[in-house]
């Protein structure tokens, strides 16, 4: 089995990560509840897009286990084959399409074989990817997975099978997902669904529907679990984590809390983190993504008080010019993004900060575009996810506003955003040279087996020298040297 991971839910990477889950059967038989009863099927599951569509596609192998499905990593030998899409930018939409027409080749070797697709792409075309795409049996909507076995059943019989409506209230809490292609060390833990936000250029809202907070009581139990279960970090995921809320509705009074001082309050971002970082001090505790205008100082402080909670930032900045911000429906200006990147500065000097960048978008100067090189050179983005605007059907941008910036000025533009960006990564990277970190071990090295790799606070990767270390470990690891990707270490004396 494959994924194709982006590294946020709001932005485009330029290239796609590719997982091969061999794991996975493995962790299916950890997780089943030993009360199911196989049914003698095995389902295969790939995955396009952000980190949203992997925390969903392990929400899906958790609720097929519990209908008695296995695992396979090979899609010739599934009984059901199930495509988690992305519909950010065309290009995803293209390769999902273009991945069906090579899986047909099940359904020619497996009769009673069915395919479904899932995810944003299926809620953005719903009924209209039948008729587009004759070898789907399956089309499921972000909301809509407790359905599936029900859907499979009416599929099995030759009919299909759709269910895309969204929800106002489902967001999984109870089901324990299965950890797809884990390496056991870290960990997503999804903490809301949908979003709120209407950029105009985003499909999210649409495609996921409102936002809504899950319960903190089950995400801080998902946290322990993981925990005992040896994981040593979690990720804490949303669409926009700082606008995390949540308050027990008062049927539940009674039931036993995390903690009592957290009884019948509304539960916000930064007061979540505590939970969480409470667990362990050896639990790191990350997050993804936040939105500019929901930053607030508590949760900066609340980073600053805990040294399990990593100094890294996700902050996109879309745009340096507060027209197109305005036109983007960003809901704040340079000014107030150059505020909340003066607050990281001042409460977490450590911290490193990423970003998104868009160029040319619509009716885009070339001012306006040296507006988003200056935000640059201000802040010197450790990392950044760049991408040339790319109008999707049903936005906010495609009913309002003129795609007008040919392709020819969006690239090169895009390339000087790229070209900029390599120059600060290096620059940042070369800082860090001499410094001493302490290094979570997550595996081995890629290019060479004598190495393993992990990162430090700051999502940095530094490869170093295996010695007698695992995976899970801590390690105190002295960087010599850097490319503009990667941190060179060795042991600390």
């Amino acid at each position: 089995m494959k994924t194709e991971l982006y590294n946020n839910e709001t932005a485009f990477e330029l290239e796609p990560k590719v997982i091969d889950e061999t794991r996975q059967g493995e962790a299916l038989t950890m997780e089943r509840p030993v009360t199911v009863k196989g049914n003698g099927k095995k389902y295969y599951i790939e995955s396009y897009g952000c980190q949203m569509n992997f925390a969903d596609s392990e929400v899906v192998a958790s609720i097929l286990s519990n209908a008695g499905y296995d695992s396979t990593a090979q899609f010739l030998d599934a009984d059901l084959i199930l495509i988690n899409t992305c519909a950010i930018r065309d290009n995803a939409e293209q390769r999902v399409r273009h991945r069906l027409m090579h899986l047909s080749a099940v359904k020619k070797k497996k009769r009673g074989a069915v395919i479904a697709v899932l995810g944003c792409m299926a809620e953005r075309l719903k009924e209209k990817f039948l008729e587009e795409e004759k070898i789907v049996d399956i089309v499921a909507g972000p909301d809509a997975y407790r359905a599936l076995p029900s859907l499979i059943e009416e599929a099995e019989t030759g009919q299909k099978a759709v269910n895309v409506l969204l929800s106002r209230e489902e967001t999984y809490a109870e089901i324990s997902p299965v950890r797809l292609n884990s390496n056991g060390i870290t960990a997503f833990i999804s903490i809301m669904r949908g979003c709120d936000n209407m950029c105009s250029f985003c499909v999210v809202p649409f495609t996921r529907g409102r936002e809504r907070s899950r319960d903190y009581d089950s995400i801080v139990a998902e946290a322990k679990d993981l925990y005992t279960a040896g994981y040593r970090e979690v990720t804490l995921l949303g669409q926009n984590v700082d606008s995390y809320r949540f308050s027990h509705d008062p049927k539940l009074v009674g039931k036993k809390l995390v903690d009592a001082k957290y009884e019948e309050h509304v539960v916000n971002f930064a007061e979540l983190m505590e939970m969480v970082a409470q667990i362990a001090p050896d639990l790191r505790v990350r997050f993804s993504t936040s939105h500019p205008k929901d930053m607030t100082d508590d949760v900066l402080h609340m980073m600053a008080k805990y040294p399990n909670i990593c100094k890294y930032i996700h902050l996109p900045v879309q745009s340096g010019n507060s027209r197109i911000l305005e036109m983007m429906n960003r809901t704040y200006t340079r000014e107030w993004y150059l505020d909340r990147i003066a607050a990281i500065r001042r409460i977490v000097p450590e911290a490193a900060i990423s970003t998104d960048i868009i160029t040319g978008y619509c009716s885009e100067t070339e001012e306006e575009h040296q507006d988003t090189l200056s935000i640059m050179q201000h802040v010197k983005y450790e990392m950044a996810y760049m991408f040339a605007y790319n109008e999707r059907p049903g936005t906010v941008a495609a009913k309002k506003h003129t795609d007008d910036i040919p392709e020819e000025v969006k690239k090169r533009r895009l390339q000087e955003v790229v070209d900029l960006h390599r120059i600060h990564s290096l620059e940042r990277n070369k800082e860090d040279v001499g410094k001493t970190f302490e290094v979570l071990v997550e595996g081995i090295s890629a290019r060479n087996d004598e190495d393993v790799y992990g990162r430090n606070t700051q999502n940095k990767v530094i490869v170093f020298e295996k010695g007698n270390f695992k995976p899970g470990d801590y390690v105190k690891v002295k960087v010599v040297r850097c490319t503009s990707g990667t941190l060179i270490g060795e042991l600390a004396e």
